[in-house]
């Protein structure tokens, strides 16, 4: 981060790790909170669908209270252009999701007495989700989709992050991690007239980043998690939606110094009004319940959607 005080922001080289560790938590933690309902939903392929979207996400990242560090807040404002496409795979319902972000982060802390603020701006990882609904939703055109009664789906999809973020080598704070990581995911769905009810299991892997903070190796075990929807649809297609998810961050090595696991269950809320046959708008708010490290932070997105064949 760029600092407005002349001191170093990290004088010392064990305190500097240490507070890495601390970051890569809220970063990881931010990964693993995805909250995204239909993600296995029924649809006609040949779909198109085409999202542009606002996010906000603010909150206190705890340090090590051994630390002189406190008040610790970064806040992120983001951009996102979202692609999906349904396609048939052996007569099953396939669908490919592509996600570019761009974001801008403030972040402020007190060091010794002393505020110290940055910031960063550019390009975050890419994600691309491929997932296919093995039972329950066949790879139908519109005609037939429309006659179509939907049963319980089950499907699975492998969820990829691409290190295209802005990345530092010599920094703690970055909007890229400079690793790949990737998530395969179970989920299982099902509607009842007007409520549609999910639940997905998912686990990210990671490979190691060896740039970090110049010549250390970052390692990060794997991350459990686990995210469920219930949604009421009303006859105009509009829809509102609970949301929830829990996740467990694994172990973070930096040159050999461990941390602790993270706990973390959030809630949400979802709400999406159509504007016309192929447009709607959609908002989404969720907020932290627990988490045993006390990462507390709250966001928001705000989504334009264009549907087309």
């Amino acid at each position: 981060m760029h600092c407005q005080s002349n001191k170093p922001l990290f004088p010392f080289s064990r305190m500097k790790i240490i507070f890495g560790i601390l970051i890569c938590f809220f970063y990881v933690s931010v990964q693993g909170q995805d909250l995204e309902p239909r993600a296995y939903a029924n649809v006609p392929k040949g779909i198109n669908v085409l999202a542009l979207g606002y996010g906000f996400i603010s909150g206190n990242v705890l340090t090590d209270p051994a630390l002189p560090i406190k008040d610790f807040k970064l806040s992120t404002h983001s951009i996102g252009i979202n692609y999906i496409r349904s396609f048939g795979i052996a007569k099953k319902l396939a669908r490919v999701q592509v996600s570019l972000p761009f974001a801008d982060m403030q972040g402020q802390l007190i060091q010794n007495g002393e505020q110290i603020t940055g910031s960063r701006t550019g390009m975050a990882d890419m994600r691309i989700r491929l997932g296919v609904n093995l039972t329950g939703s066949p790879a139908l055109d519109r005609k037939d989709f429309r006659q179509y009664q939907q049963k319980a789906i089950f499907g699975v999809s492998l969820v990829t992050s691409v290190p295209t973020g802005r990345y530092f080598e010599d920094k703690a704070i970055n909007l890229g991690s400079n690793r790949w990581a990737f998530k395969p995911e179970i989920g299982i769905s099902r509607r009842f007239t007007h409520i549609y009810t999910e639940a997905y299991f998912g686990t990210w892997f990671y490979t190691n980043n060896t740039e970090y903070l110049t010549n250390k190796e970052l390692k990060q075990e794997p991350t459990v998690t686990f995210q469920a929807h219930a949604s009421y649809y009303f006859k105009n297609q509009m829809w509102v939606g609970l949301n929830t998810n829990w996740y467990k961050v694994g172990e973070t090595r930096i040159d050999g110094i461990p941390s602790k696991t993270i706990n973390d269950w959030r809630i949400g809320a979802t709400f999406s009004a159509p504007i016309s046959k192929a447009q709607s708008l959609r908002l989404q708010f969720h907020t932290g319940l627990m988490s045993n490290l006390g990462l507390n932070y709250d966001s928001i997105t705000f989504a334009y959607q264009y549907v087309f064949f």
